[in-house]
């Protein structure tokens, strides 16, 4: 069996574009891109690519699903060749490995540690919000930067109160374990107690890209030279920092709609951007940029312009990550701040039409920025120049699209006053190494077959559904897309997680599933729901079971067919998530009625074939008895109120 990490691997890596692409031409179209489909013959393009959530669809044949779906689908390959594909073409090394007692513990954990940094997190807005200290300390900070209110709500931004284990008392006091706060780096463990990491500090949370709190950043604001201006989470199991970029969740949707990106260095360079108007930008939090968060950028878009300080001396050490970001195949321009200026303070002390007019007229490409930058360096020191010639042709080299490799040796030749031809041989000659290099590596990662046990694909459910498979079918998709959302159903009763109030009710209930792959969701995350997680989508766009992750691409494709309870209820006159209140009951009250009218035509279908009067009068009762729930059913369906 191949590991879940390494699963997870290729799933991290592998884009459903990239995937795509190679089989289908496809165009852009919006936020997503448009071809003809592969599996039926078609004459008008129906085929969808969602690169934000990394799905395919077609509303023509009605096929959908993630990367490992789609080959499969269109190559007939196993889960397992297929994952091996895409393991092969992203350079993963596959290991054979049974998931152990221990693995599934560090799964529970992960989860465990999520919730409480979703817990931390809230108690950090109520300190900066509600609480003296925090209005005096922490937001009166914010504001003298200059960050409207709308945008610390937006960035979810708090205060981690001065006391030195205010928050790690309250935690546990609140039920959470130790050990969590731990391992989550919330709290450090002392010699006689557990305190604050974060004690005193503004609070920047970090989301992943389903929205999930999995680190915090926190900036001192007393003078103190012994402690660090910034205090940031340590790696752990949820939070690889090499794997996050800053804003990306809020920039996802501006990056596909821009079809760009703008990367600056700072939590609060994001901040003030988005206050100006410029959403589509994301940081890279101080460090040095790294191929898990190129990979990450590119699921959005290929076009990055990187921010820089006018006197920043950096410039030269960052080059490299510019360079990986050539690899990938990224267009990279960059913009030189004026002097004294970053981003930041560049947004704050500019309109939003000026800002956004800089940063158009002021951006050149990557390779003629280098140039000029070494040349000023190099002048007419032959050693320096030689060297100057080297780096730019490794850059260059590093380019994928030969198109766009010869225009750079062109431009370049021009610049250095060198010989074209010499150039592209230089580069040829590096790519021929590079690519040895790389086939001597693969040959070693992938010595024998390496087999997931599951080698049959297992059978997709029929598309012909009755109506009570399309009310389960409609439980199951808001299960799966608003899962975890809180609800108040009513003024009476407390809030509630969507997951909680299905599996409550129909467990109530004892309610049973007629179609055997909708049994199979639900029940997995009835288990995960009594354990107090709350599986994202992702998790079922990813899922193992290639039927399941093709149910999920189906059931969050943006065109998926509405129930007509909610047409003639007209709930969809705003968005979705914003009704689930009103929502969440009357797809369960439909599963119900369609679960009792379901019940009643398999008891007059064996009342046709009774002929015994005792047994008659038996089912007769209970078809009475089916009635009158039928009637209060759609007495509440029609007449039901919500406060």
């Amino acid at each position: 069996m191949i590991d879940r990490a390494t699963i997870d691997k290729v799933f991290d890596a592998a884009q459903i574009i990239e995937v795509v692409q190679e089989f289908v031409s496809l165009k852009k179209r919006g936020v997503n891109y448009l071809g003809l489909c592969p599996f039926h013959n078609e004459k008008t393009p129906s085929f969808t690519v969602s690169p934000a959530k990394n799905i395919y669809k077609c509303f023509g044949c009605g096929k959908g699903g993630n990367p490992v779906n789609f080959l499969m689908e269109l190559e007939h390959l196993s889960y397992t060749d297929a994952i091996r594909w895409l393991a092969k073409k992203y350079h993963i090394e596959i290991v054979e490995k049974e998931e152990t007692a221990e693995e599934v513990q560090q799964k529970n954990e992960r989860e465990s540690m999520l919730i409480l940094t979703q817990y931390a997190q809230r108690i950090f807005v109520e300190n900066l919000f509600e609480n003296r200290e925090g209005q005096s300390i922490g937001l009166s900070y914010y504001k003298e930067r200059g960050f409207r209110e709308e945008i610390i709500r937006k960035f979810g931004l708090g205060y981690a109160l001065a006391s030195r284990d205010a928050f790690s008392q309250k935690a546990l006091r609140d039920g959470y374990q130790k050990e969590y706060l731990l391992s989550t780096g919330l709290s450090i463990e002392g010699e006689h107690a557990i305190f604050d990491r974060f004690s005193g500090r503004v609070m920047f949370p970090v989301y992943d890209l389903m929205g999930k709190v999995i680190a915090f950043g926190g900036r001192i604001l007393k003078s103190d030279a012994k402690a660090a201006k910034y205090q940031n989470s340590p790696e752990s199991d949820i939070y690889q920092k090499r794997k996050a970029l800053y804003g990306l969740f809020q920039a996802k949707k501006a990056i596909l709609q821009e079809d760009k990106c703008f990367l600056v260095e700072g939590y609060t360079d994001v901040l003030s951007m988005h206050q100006a108007g410029i959403e589509h930008v994301v940081a890279s939090s101080g460090t040095s940029l790294t191929e898990d968060q190129i990979r990450l950028m590119k699921r959005f878009t290929s076009n990055v312009t990187v921010l820089y300080d006018g006197d920043s001396a950096g410039i030269k050490a960052a080059l490299r990550g510019i360079d990986l970001m050539l690899e990938e195949g990224m267009n990279v321009k960059v913009l030189l701040l004026p002097d004294g200026e970053d981003p930041d303070s560049f947004a704050r002390h500019h309109s939003s039409s000026e800002l956004s007019e800089y940063l158009q007229s002021h951006e050149t490409d990557f390779i003629t920025f280098k140039t000029k930058l070494l040349l000023d360096e190099a002048q007419q020191d032959p050693i320096k120049r030689a060297r100057l010639i080297t780096e730019v042709v490794h850059s260059i080299s590093l380019i994928p699209d030969g198109i766009i490799r010869s225009v750079y040796v062109k431009d370049c030749s021009r610049m250095l006053d060198s010989d074209e031809q010499m150039l592209i041989r230089e580069v040829a000659k590096r790519r021929r190494m590079r690519q040895e290099e790389r086939f001597h590596k693969e040959s070693q990662n992938f010595p024998e077959a390496v087999l997931y046990s599951q080698e049959d694909n297992p059978p997709l459910p029929s598309r012909s559904e009755d109506d009570l498979e399309i009310a389960e079918k409609e439980v199951i998709r808001l299960l799966i897309t608003y899962g975890s959302e809180t609800i108040w159903i009513s003024a009476e009763e407390p809030s509630v997680k969507v997951s909680d109030f299905f599996v409550r009710e129909i467990e109530a209930d004892e309610l049973s599933w007629k179609n055997p792959l909708y049994r199979q969701v639900y029940q997995e995350i009835r288990l995960a729901v009594s354990k107090g997680v709350y599986p994202e989508s992702r998790y079922f766009i990813t899922h193992i079971d290639p039927s399941v992750s093709s149910l999920a691409a189906d059931l969050l494709s943006s065109h998926h067919s509405l129930s007509s309870l909610w047409k003639s209820n007209e709930v969809f006159a705003r968005t979705e998530d914003l009704q689930l209140r009103e929502i969440v009951p009357l797809c369960l009250f439909e599963l119900k009625s369609k679960k009792v009218m379901a019940l009643l035509r398999d008891l007059n279908r064996t009342l046709a074939g009774v002929k015994d009067e005792d047994q008659i009068r038996e089912l007769m009762n209970r078809c009475h008895a089916l009635n009158e729930v039928k009637m209060e059913l759609a007495k509440s369906l029609g007449q039901r109120v919500i406060l």
